[in-house]
């Protein structure tokens, strides 16, 4: 098998130490005893060595090793699983070096991106008719672009955060990194700040091109030494679903699960719908209950709501 060849596109987002860093940092991770190795007492770095991984993946050591240095526009689907199967890659660390891997492939045309979309006034509706969940809309670069008046409310502290500046959607990598209050609102900070930098990741791989993503890398690089070094660990992170823990500076701390579900919009563009639910009978569910009272529209009592015939279909 001949070695990868060069990208000689001489675009400026050549991605090729995106593709070293990753690969270097997943060896790194992965101990040898876990694919049943002996330690030894002659290994100098962590991990697997190139060739231990060249022997996995069926390729030559001189050929992992162009490919870690990050000539990969030309390799085979086939190569790349081998390669993310001798790694040991999870889903979402094997997406992102295809996606890692198409960005690389030379083209002819301009490569476009994504673009910002303003949401349809039908996912504005739906968001809001969750009154006893906490619901947003937000984008590859962890903006909320819609919401309902309960997760408003649930992140109070971070819609008012200055880091939401003059752009008028809050963003949780600001946040997290930006404002010193994130630390006692979010209860478990590190393991969420992890999560959020291991998004925006996966998202650099997605759309390399986009200008505005780089720039708020750039910024946070810039001003948070946190986020610096959660970002060199080069961890990705495609769906986010678990457990949410916050200390609310009015109802006190409230426990939630919360799903991830893709919602594609037109132009390409595609955003992440998160629901939060409390369990019932518990006193975050109650603590939830007492926010959403605070957030539900008032009733006029000079128009009362009148039932409608089981019958009546008009309109």
């Amino acid at each position: 098998m001949e070695p990868p060849s060069e990208n000689h596109t001489g675009d400026p987002t050549d991605n090729r130490s995106e593709i070293r860093d990753f690969l270097i940092s997943r060896r790194a991770k992965l101990a040898p005893e876990r694919i049943g190795l002996p330690t030894g007492r002659r290994r100098r770095v962590p991990g697997l060595r190139r060739e231990e991984v060249a022997a996995l993946a069926g390729v030559s050591t001189e050929w992992y090793t162009r490919l870690e240095k990050g000539h990969i526009g030309g390799v085979s689907e086939d190569v790349l699983e081998a390669v993310a199967q001798a790694l040991h890659l999870d889903e979402d660390e094997r997406t992102y070096l295809f996606e890692l891997a198409r960005a690389a492939r030379p083209t002819r045309r301009r490569p476009t991106r994504r673009k910002d979309v303003e949401i349809p006034s039908s996912v504005q509706w739906m968001v809001d008719s969750m009154t006893m969940a906490p619901a947003f809309v937000r984008t590859g670069r962890l903006d909320i672009v819609a919401s309902n008046a309960l997760c408003r409310s649930l992140y109070s502290p971070m819609f008012d955060s200055d880091t939401t500046g003059d752009r008028g959607c809050a963003n949780f990598p600001r946040y997290f990194f930006l404002d010193p209050g994130s630390h006692d609102f979010f209860v478990d900070w590190e393991e969420g700040a992890r999560a959020t930098v291991a998004m925006l990741r996966a998202e650099a791989g997605r759309e390399p091109h986009d200008r505005a993503l780089r720039e708020l890398v750039g910024e946070l690089s810039t001003l948070s030494p946190d986020f610096r070094t959660m970002w060199a660990s080069h961890d990705v992170r495609i769906h986010h679903e678990g457990v949410k823990r916050l200390n609310h500076p009015e109802v006190g701390r409230v426990e939630m699960t919360f799903r991830d579900l893709n919602l594609p919009l037109p132009q390409r563009a595609v955003h992440d719908l998160i629901i939060y639910t409390a369990e019932p009978g518990t006193p975050s569910e109650d603590r939830l209950r007492l926010l959403a009272s605070w957030t539900a529209p008032p009733t006029s009592p000079t128009e009362p709501i009148r039932d409608r015939p089981w019958n009546d279909v008009s309109s």
